[in-house]
């Protein structure tokens, strides 16, 4: 690529226009580059050097607008650190004098009033009125989930996405994520794990408390997902990739071993048991509350 080329990539941050492209290259050379991937199209018009990531992404779309594109919803998300719903679209507030349109990878919103913040350089949607905002695009169980991580990455309080939700009266999806707010935990460390308790507490059980830390007789400390301290009961989410090491089997018998030896009871639940038989997770649950405190 020619020096003068790669300059211009450099000075704008990784991104050109056909137009400056071709006055150092040939259309011909523009095409033999895009085919070895040296060249990518992120937008009409727009090229990136090589694959882009989102920072790229937003800086073509800041060329081709003229002016600083301000971030929302699920990519606002990401860069606070609450993405729950793993989001490969870039979501934009459409700028104003632009007419930007939905595309592939590109989600364009027209959200009035929406606060915005500088974060990194970038404007963005307020952590609290984005987390909200989010939250009453999913269903439940994920509203909540998105709100525990909201508060897990410290970006906002539960005083914050009050005001929020307040700011957002009227709108879809509110009346849910309002009540849910007061049920929203940071010590939850993963979206499962907001399931898993939303299930508890909507079936009638006690609200547990979130990565209970006990010490066993050895000295060593261990933590579990939910606990009960009144009962000695402890409830262990296992993911997919529990027990994908040895190692991580060791560990976990280790812990049992130790819990059980100081009259702790501990029940394991997988994905199914919050999903596909909440009923039945309940029950189980309730029945070791109940044994535990006989």
């Amino acid at each position: 690529m020619p020096p003068e080329l790669r300059a211009v990539f450099a000075a704008q941050g990784g991104v050109a226009t056909s137009s400056q492209i071709l006055l150092h290259v040939s259309r011909r050379g523009m095409q033999r580059r895009l085919r070895s991937g040296e060249l990518v199209r992120i937008f009409p018009s727009i090229y990136s050097l090589g694959a882009p990531d989102l920072l790229t992404l937003m800086r073509g779309l800041d060329l081709r607008c003229g002016e600083h594109v301000a971030v929302c919803m699920g990519t606002a998300a990401a860069m606070y650190g609450f993405d729950t719903e793993d989001v490969s679209d870039v979501h934009v507030l459409n700028p104003d004098g632009h007419l930007l349109r939905d595309q592939d990878g590109l989600v364009v919103h027209r959200r009035d009033g929406a606060p915005l913040i500088d974060h990194h350089g970038r404007l963005v949607t307020t952590p609290a009125w984005t987390a909200i905002e989010v939250a009453r695009s999913l269903r439940r169980q994920r509203a909540l989930a998105t709100l525990d991580a909201a508060l897990r990455s410290q970006t906002c309080d539960q005083r914050g996405l009050h005001l929020a939700a307040k700011a957002q009266a009227g709108r879809r999806g509110i009346v849910m994520v309002r009540d849910l707010i007061p049920l929203a935990r940071p010590g939850a460390e993963s979206p499962m794990e907001s399931e898993a308790r939303l299930v508890m507490l909507d079936g009638g059980l006690p609200e547990p408390l979130l990565q209970y830390k006990i010490v066993d007789r050895d000295g060593r400390l261990w933590r579990v997902d939910f606990a009960w301290p009144e009962c000695r009961l402890a409830v262990e989410y296992e993911g997919f990739d529990f027990h994908s090491t040895p190692e991580a089997l060791r560990k976990d018998r280790q812990k049992r071993a130790a819990l059980e030896e100081m009259s702790w009871r501990v029940l394991s639940i997988v994905c199914d048991d919050v999903r596909r038989q909440p009923e039945v997770m309940v029950r189980r649950i309730g029945a070791g509350l109940m044994q535990t405190a006989a």
